[in-house]
């Protein structure tokens, strides 16, 4: 792989070279590839559900938080990992893992073997976003950032929107070709896990070629490779691991992970007695002790990264937000099928061709537009982004509302679309928000700390807490309305990262250095 460089351009004045735009379509063509192998498993689930003879409780751990916690998690580190080492090179291993990792999913005889897969995905996807919010913060200056970043968030509603259609479409052809399956005994939904996850090893060859722009000058330099900090901060997420880092720092800070790993136990604990779903509340309960633990041995070992970060209220605030709005949408994206297949009796075919398409191309104006906006606002207001956030959050309540009470399906799909377009207005704000609150190099840091809200909250809560409140209820239609009750959740934390936002980044440089001299 090469390790040619490229100079950094000018952040202040310069607009963006051709160059970065072109890095950015290559950035784009790999995340759509990456919301396509993550997402797959939704229109594929029936048929895995049968061949495999799973309950629905397992299909939920597969398609959530057995992807979620694993994303989550391993993103810390290589987060981190992307803020030292070269970006390109770790994206290019990066999509090589997961898409190996799905096509060995469609080689899965058996419930362990699939969650074993899944789990992989997850670990490779990890590292797509923080090398590519970074590589895009780097390529591009800060008043076109949202707009680039929103452009390179697309691919998640590209993708997302494709899966459907590729899914439901090679699984049906394989099918009818070989009824009685085909080559070593793979049926339809094996054969789609591996025909979308093999071009990803070709793609990799692509992303290799890109060149690596030069890093900010506050880039923090050490005397230990970047890959021995990666294996430390991976450690600090692992239990007993976890532990040691907790007794280095004393035994205050000791007794203090354990007080934290028992509540988290307990909490999961009762989660399960009440809902007798153990994988799901044993991956969350240990999902956010070990993000507790990262984060407090963070401090000690980078206080300025963690003051910026975790000690900004601003950041936060915004993450939160944000991920709450994250939470309505994977829920919408998984539950909109199932209700209008199972409520409205629409045939799958057309509920694949039409929710996929609209997913697509919803997702794609709402994302682009509210980069757009997001960075107009931002040169007449230095909150001006958080507006766009808090457009997300409220602005898919009235779909939402019509389209879940409607017996209408195109009034359904027109709801549907309106209410995946509004959502989507938030991403580019957002993630531009949690970049602009931190020093360059912290920027991998930073999106995979975004991206423990929207995964850890939005992708491991949203679609579990639908399906949970409308088992209670014995009404999906309910479970699904409920997402309306985190909107003023979400606005009052939004609210709060409007007024502080613009003193948390006016003073980011005076809050590192005074955070590295304690």
């Amino acid at each position: 792989m090469s390790d040619k460089t490229t100079a950094a351009p000018d952040r202040s004045e310069a607009p963006a070279s051709a160059y970065s735009w072109y890095v950015l379509g290559v950035l784009v063509v790999v995340y759509i590839l990456n919301f396509i192998d993550r997402q797959i498993l939704a229109i594929l689930a029936v048929d895995i559900k049968r061949d495999l003879d799973l309950t629905d409780g397992q299909l939920g751990f597969l398609g959530g938080a057995a992807f979620a916690v694993f994303y989550a998690l391993f993103g810390v580190p290589l987060g981190r990992l992307a803020d030292r080492w070269h970006r390109v090179r770790l994206l290019t291993i990066g999509l090589v893992l997961w898409s190996t990792m799905t096509a060995l999913s469609g080689l899965a005889r058996n419930y362990v073997s699939l969650s074993l897969a899944r789990m992989g995905v997850g670990v490779g996807e990890a590292t797509a976003s923080p090398t590519a919010y970074s590589l895009i913060s780097d390529y591009f200056p800060s008043r076109q950032r949202a707009t680039a970043l929103a452009v390179y968030s697309s691919g998640l509603y590209i993708g997302g929107g494709v899966s459907l259609l590729i899914g439901a479409k090679i699984s049906k052809v394989w099918d009818a070709a070989y009824p009685g399956g085909g080559i070593g005994g793979l049926v339809g939904w094996q054969a789609a896990f591996m025909a979308v996850g093999l071009p990803g090893v070709l793609l990799a060859i692509w992303v290799a070629s890109l060149r690596e722009p030069v890093r900010q000058p506050d880039a923090a330099s050490g005397t230990r490779h970047p890959l021995v900090d990666f294996f430390i901060d991976l450690s600090m997420l692992l239990p007993p691991l976890t532990l040691v880092h907790a007794a280095m720092r004393g035994w205050t800070a000791a007794l203090v992970n354990v007080a934290v790993a028992a509540a988290m136990t307990g909490f999961a604990l009762v989660m399960i007695k009440l809902t007798g779903n153990v994988p799901q509340w044993s991956a969350i309960g240990f999902g956010y002790y070990a993000v507790f633990s990262w984060a407090s041995t963070l401090r000690r070992h980078d206080p300025a990264t963690f003051k910026l970060i975790w000690g900004t209220p601003a950041f936060i605030c915004t993450a939160l937000g944000y991920g709450l709005v994250s939470l309505g949408a994977y829920a919408l994206a998984f539950w909109s099928a199932p209700y209008a297949e199972t409520v409205l009796k629409l045939p799958k075919d057309e509920l694949a061709f039409v929710l996929g398409g609209c997913g697509a191309a919803s997702g794609f104006l709402g994302v682009i537009l509210g980069g757009r906006m997001s960075d107009w606002l931002r040169q007449r207001n230095p909150s001006g982004r958080i507006l766009v956030i808090m457009f997300g959050i409220l602005a898919p309540i009235i779909p939402i509302w019509i389209g879940f009470t409607t017996q209408s399906a195109v009034l359904f799909y027109v709801m549907n679309f309106l209410a995946g377009m509004f959502a989507a207005t938030a991403l580019g704000a957002a993630a531009a928000t949690t970049q602009d609150l931190v020093l360059p190099r912290m920027r991998g840091t930073a999106t995979a700390s975004f991206f423990l809200a929207t995964t850890l909250v939005g992708l491991g809560l949203g679609p579990y807490m639908v399906g949970a409140i409308s088992d209670v209820s014995g009404s999906l239609q309910i479970g699904v309305l409920s997402l309306i009750g985190v909107a003023p959740i979400s606005l009052a934390l939004l609210i709060y990262a409007y007024r502080s936002l613009p003193k948390a980044e006016a003073t980011i440089a005076e809050r590192a250095a005074a955070a590295s001299a304690v």
